[in-house]
């Protein structure tokens, strides 16, 4: 394989730490104006500020082996990690219209420098958009840093729904109570635990049935709950249904939910955590309920605004108590009475990742602003006897250093759709209003 040469922009450091190891035998060169961007963020109490962190460190280690400015050998079998100087842009040709007074301008300028006194191929990497859009502009190949994402696109994303041809007589068999296997010879694609499958007639498409698979040995199971009966909670549609089945089973420890503002996710993974822990029927199988979302940007010092902490973390967590209130009857008394007896917790994502939680159905809202890392910082404080719901949309996402293709939910849906601990459902439909529906649509 041609080495190549690639000059990471700073955003691909805060990003993954350990992306320095991740270019084979490539040399990486480091500009002196991305070191000090990373140095910027290095105090930040969020994932953010761990990355520089962590690149920092290992650029030390790097310089303890040898010297950065004529290159070290980054492992073995890989290539070069050199750090460049301002030294070199001296005798770069820079377009003229570019302030070098802006950082991303010098980066650019050194990647020109290291281009044009090597012979080989030359790429400059960044999570910024716009970054790469000024390299075509000015003759720089450019590509973005594509490790992180585990999807090439939204669409692509697991959606815990298939559809299945069947003979007419498997739906009436299935309907009277017989057992359906389908085999891994029958199915066109993969199938993952957990996943609901809709049967449909190959004589009449109307003919359905839904059904949730488990594996290949087990036969399909009938959706158990498709209702909330505490909380008046019936589901408006066959995701809802799904998701409801899903939050009520005991067995499945993960769930996660995606969809568009107003699909429903939120509120019955909080109405299925109340009924599991503050319900009327039965005995409740947890303790208490955590509802948790980020603060955007995530471990941003919220201390300039005024009053208690409960008060700053208020604009947040609005649309939590929003839900809870709403299943409540609007009562905001009720609502104190069980967050003062430790039934319920609201609070920030900032002091829960540190953590270890037992015995608690726990929510994470707004999980697509989560990084990876992030998501399973949090899934790992998860003690025994817990049930974690992840919600979010993938399509709202606030953090610059995720997209819909790298964000932390997108992740956990992809890398757990295997194990049958988890399940997932992908809502397709709103249901909060008329004219929510069609602003999601239109708009």
């Amino acid at each position: 394989m041609a080495k190549k040469n690639y000059i990471l922009d700073t955003s691909v450091y805060l990003t993954d730490a350990d992306a320095l190891f991740k270019f084979e035998n490539h040399d990486i060169f480091v500009p002196l104006k991305v070191l000090e961007e990373i140095d910027k963020h290095k105090k930040r109490q969020d994932s953010v500020g761990a990355n520089a962190r962590k690149t920092i460190r290992t650029l030390d280690e790097f310089r303890t082996k040898g010297n950065l400015q004529k290159g070290v050998r980054i492992d073995k079998g890989k290539g070069l990690i050199t750090v460049v100087s301002y030294e070199v842009l001296k005798n770069v040709a820079f377009p003229s219209d570019l302030d070098l007074g802006i950082p991303d301008h010098i980066i650019l300028a050194t990647a020109m420098a290291v281009r044009d006194e090597s012979s080989r191929k030359t790429f400059v990497v960044s999570r910024d958009i716009n970054m790469r859009v000024i390299c075509d502009s000015i003759g720089l190949a450019a590509e973005d840093y594509r490790t992180e994402k585990i999807i090439t696109s939204s669409e692509e994303l697991y959606s815990g729904l298939s559809q299945h041809l069947v003979d007419d007589q498997v739906i009436d068999r299935f309907y009277t109570g017989d057992d359906i296997i389908i085999s891994k010879d029958e199915t066109a694609e993969v199938w993952h635990p957990n996943q609901y499958i809709l049967l449909m007639s190959n004589a009449n498409e109307k003919k359905t049935c839904i059904a949730r698979f488990y594996n290949h040995f087990q036969p399909l199971k009938k959706i158990i709950h498709d209702k909330i009966p505490d909380w008046k909670i019936s589901s408006r549609n066959k995701e809802q249904a799904f998701a409801i089945d899903l939050l009520m089973d005991p067995s499945v420890k993960v769930v996660s939910l995606v969809g568009r503002a107003g699909s429903g996710k939120t509120l019955c993974a909080i109405a299925a955590g109340l009924q599991q822990t503050i319900g009327l029927r039965g005995s409740n199988p947890y303790d208490r309920m955590i509802v948790s979302r980020p603060v955007q940007p995530l471990g941003k010092d919220i201390g300039f605004l005024p009053g208690t902490m409960e008060e700053k973390m208020l604009p947040w967590l609005m649309p939590i108590q929003d839900n809870l209130q709403f299943l409540l009857g609007g009562d905001k008394n009720t609502l104190q009475m069980y967050v003062s007896k430790g039934k319920i917790e609201i609070e920030a994502l900032t002091y829960i990742r540190g953590r270890s939680i037992a015995n608690a159905f726990v929510i994470i809202d707004e999980a697509q602003n989560l990084t990876a890392h992030e998501i399973k910082t949090i899934m790992t404080r998860v003690g025994e006897g817990t049930k974690i719901v992840l919600t979010g949309d993938i399509e709202q996402i606030d953090n610059v250093y995720v997209n819909e293709t790298s964000n932390g939910l997108a992740h956990a849906v992809e890398k757990l759709k295997e194990f049958p601990l988890s399940g997932h459902v992908t809502f397709t439909r709103g249901e909060r209003s008329e004219v929510a529906t069609l602003a999601s649509k239109v708009l």
